[in-house]
C-alpha cells in the first residue's frame, strides 16, 4: 500500500479499501508535526511558565491505551531532563476505590487523544480537588477531560477517524517534548528537522520487506530501552489491534530475565535501537538474541544490526530523546501492511471503537 503525504485537516476522499483511513492518517504526520512546531509552540511556553511558577515536587501522568505509551515517554523525558520523580497514575485508585492521596505540589498530566474516557475525566477532577496542578494534553480542547483540568494544551493533530491512533500519537510525543523543552528553558530548535525526518522515514519502503517476512508470524516480541521502550510498547499494541497478532513488549533489560526463555528462531523479535545511550544498552541484548538464533529486525541504528538481521534504518543524527517520534512510523506501517496481507481491515478492527470508555 503506497502512502502519499497529504495535508492534515483538509477534506479528502478516501477509497473504500482496507486500511485506507489508517494509511491516510499515517501519511499526514509530517504535516501535523510541522504545524505543531510552527503554530503550537507558544501554548507550551505559556504552560511551562505556569508550571515553573508552582515548582512541582513530583509529576503524575494519567493515560490509557496508546496515550499511556506517550505518557511513559514523558516519564523518561522529565526524569532525565528535569530531575523530577515521575509516576504513572492508577486512575482507579481515585475513581473505583475513592482514595484521597495528598497531591499538593504535584503536577498531574492527563494525556488523552479524545479526552472522553470517564475514568481519566473523574480522576483528573479528583486530583484537582486534592491539590494537584492539573493539565490536560489532548487532541480535543473542548472535551470533558479538558474541562476537568485547570489547564489544557492542544496537540493539533486534526480529525482522526481510523481506530488505530497514528498521527495523534506522534503529535502527543512532540507536544510533550515541546512542553518539557520549554520547561527546561529550551527553544525547540533541536526538533526543527522532525517533519523532514518523518517524511523521509515514510518514503522508505524497507519495512514492507519486513511485512512480507512476518506475514505468517504467530507471535512477535518487541523490545527497546530508555526512550525507545515506549516505542516497543506502542508498536506491539498496533500489531495486536490491527493484525490480531499476539505481540509482547519488554524492555531490553527485562527481556533477558524470564521472558528470554521463550525466544527461539520461529518467532520474530523487533528491536528498537536508537543512536545514543539507549542503543548502546541494547547491544548486549542483540548479541544474546543472536546467540539464541532469534529472527531479529532492528529499527533504527544500522550499525547495530548483526549479520542476518532485517534492518529498517532511521535518519542519522537525530537526538535520542526525539527519536521515538520517528521510530514508531515504520511500526505503524508494518501493522497496517501485515493487517492487510493477513486479510484484515485495520480500519475496522473487531471489537474496538475509536473512543474506549473505562471507569
Amino acid at each position: 500500500m503506497t502512502i502519499t503525504p497529504t495535508s492534515p485537516g483538509v477534506p479528502h476522499s478516501i477509497p473504500a479499501t482496507p486500511g485506507a483511513k489508517m494509511a491516510h492518517e499515517i501519511s499526514e504526520q509530517p504535516q501535523v508535526l510541522a504545524g505543531l512546531l510552527d503554530s503550537g509552540r507558544q501554548q507550551f511556553v505559556a504552560m511551562a511558565d505556569t508550571i515553573k511558577r508552582t515548582s512541582p515536587r513530583f509529576v503524575l501522568l494519567a493515560a490509557r491505551g496508546t496515550s499511556d505509551h506517550a505518557a511513559l515517554y514523558a516519564k523518561y523525558l522529565i526524569e532525565i531532563s528535569l530531575g523530577l520523580p515521575v509516576g504513572l497514575a492508577s486512575p482507579s485508585t481515585l475513581t473505583a476505590y475513592g482514595a484521597t492521596p495528598q497531591l499538593e505540589g504535584v503536577l498531574w498530566l492527563a494525556v488523552s487523544q479524545s479526552g472522553g474516557s470517564p475514568d481519566l475525566v473523574e480522576s483528573t477532577a479528583a486530583a484537582r480537588r486534592l491539590g494537584a496542578l492539573t493539565v490536560a494534553v489532548t487532541n480535543s480542547p473542548g472535551s470533558p477531560l479538558a474541562g476537568a483540568a485547570q489547564h489544557r494544551v492542544d496537540i493539533l493533530a486534526g480529525s482522526e477517524t481510523a481506530v488505530a491512533a497514528t498521527k495523534s500519537y506522534t503529535a502527543q510525543l512532540l507536544a510533550l517534548w515541546l512542553l518539557v523543552d520549554a520547561w527546561r528553558g529550551g527553544t525547540s530548535t533541536n526538533a526543527a528537522g522532525i517533519p523532514d525526518w518523518a517524511a523521509s522515514v515514510l518514503a522508505d519502503d524497507a519495512v514492507l520487506d519486513v511485512a512480507g517476512s512476518y506475514r505468517f508470524a504467530e507471535r512477535i516480541i518487541t523490545t527497546g530501552r530508555g526512550y525507545s521502550y515506549p516505542t516497543a510498547r506502542e508498536g506491539a499494541l498496533k500489531l495486536m489491534e490491527t493484525s490480531y497478532l499476539p505481540a509482547q513488549a519488554f524492555s531490553g533489560a527485562d527481556l533477558l530475565h524470564g521472558p528470554f526463555a521463550m525466544i527461539d528462531s520461529q518467532h520474530p523479535v523487533i528491536a528498537v535501537v536508537p543512536e545514543g545511550i539507549g542503543g548502546t544498552a541494547m547491544r548486549p541484548v542483540l548479541e544474546r538474541l543472536a546467540e539464541r538464533g532469534a529472527h531479529v529486525c532492528v529499527v533504527g541504528d544500522l550499525s547495530a544490526a548483526l549479520p542476518g538481521s532485517l534492518v529498517v534504518p532511521l535518519p542519522a543524527g537525530v537526538p535520542e530523546e526525539l527519536s521515538p517520534i520517528l521510530q514508531i512510523l515504520p511500526l505503524q506501517r508494518l501493522a497496517l501492511q501485515l493487517s492487510v496481507e493477513r486479510g484484515n481491515d485495520p480500519d475496522a478492527p473487531r471489537g474496538l471503537m475509536k473512543v474506549t470508555e473505562t471507569w
